[in-house]
């Protein structure tokens, strides 16, 4: 979904059996898969659903604005804490880091700009 026309509601999110048999889900990297609730443009904002199998990572990147994060399911680290299920994680402006999850982790992620990974 490239723009938001309406009121968009996702059931079931907690509900991760559920949440990963009814979305479409594309990798992003090893390991990594990712399913949009919507992309607004290339530069905008978008919010997508992530899904990491256990031992997955996400290399290192930048955030050009602010990151929300809501773990749903499962944990996963950025070097500093480990958050677990129902934490909230909000990464300021220019922030960086990386993402792993040793058990796996099923996350919901909101960006007011798209991520500038570093390994590219």
């Amino acid at each position: 979904m490239d723009k938001l026309e309406s009121v968009l509601a996702i059931n079931g999110l907690l509900d991760a059996e559920a949440l990963l048999a009814k979305r479409e889900w594309q990798p992003l990297r090893p390991g990594v898969a990712i399913s949009y609730i919507y992309r607004t443009s290339s530069k905008g904002p978008s919010a997508a659903i992530l899904h990491y199998q256990a031992g997955a990572s996400v290399p290192s990147h930048i955030h050009p604005d602010f990151e929300h994060i809501l773990i749903l399911h499962g944990s996963q680290s950025d070097g500093t804490a480990i958050y677990g299920k129902g934490s909230l994680v909000i990464k300021p402006p220019d922030s960086q880091h990386q993402i792993q999850s040793s058990e796996g982790c099923i996350a919901l992620a909101i960006w007011i700009k798209p991520v500038m990974f570093l390994d590219i």
